[in-house]
């Protein structure tokens, strides 16, 4: 599964408002809450899910990149959301760096590989510099849709 098959323009935010990793976490769940990924119903498990997996380790990666990820049985198949903040969030990252680029998804209860793959692939390709400047110069989340399906395409 690739970064592309998990993302629409729609779910992709380019200007974060947020100022920290939780206002992060909880502009991204918005979006898929807006857009139908995620019932309004399920909003508040789902984001203690994703808090309480952060509490336990900063999901800040390094080089400007923030992963946050939890496993719910709330959904039925891989779910995410992207933002850029330019300005840079506060997310504790592992080097103390802010963090610009913040990858949000879920995976169903249960499926640890698929869990684990997802996270690898976005890990990866975000890992590329010349990916992750990309997507920083982008001037809207149509054009950060275009420059992740190249990079992690559909297959």
């Amino acid at each position: 599964m690739n970064l592309a098959d998990i993302l629409s323009p729609a779910q992709i935010i380019s200007e974060m408002r947020a100022t920290d990793r939780w206002e992060a976490i909880e502009e991204l769940i918005d979006r898929l809450v807006e857009i139908g990924k995620i019932r309004s119903e399920d909003r508040e498990s789902i984001s203690a899910v994703v808090r309480k997996r952060e509490t336990s380790m900063s999901t800040g990666i390094g080089f400007g990149i923030g992963i946050p990820h939890a496993s719910t049985d709330l959904i039925h198949e891989v779910v995410g959301a992207f933002g850029r903040s330019t300005k840079g969030t506060n997310f504790d990252a592992l080097d103390n760096q802010p963090v610009k680029l913040i990858m949000l998804f879920l995976v169903p209860q249960g499926q640890f590989q698929k869990h684990l793959h997802t996270l690898a692939n976005i890990a990866k390709l975000l890992h590329q510099t010349e990916f992750r400047q990309s997507l920083e110069h982008a001037p809207d989340a149509q054009t950060m849709f275009d420059i992740i399906s190249t990079f992690g395409g559909h297959k």
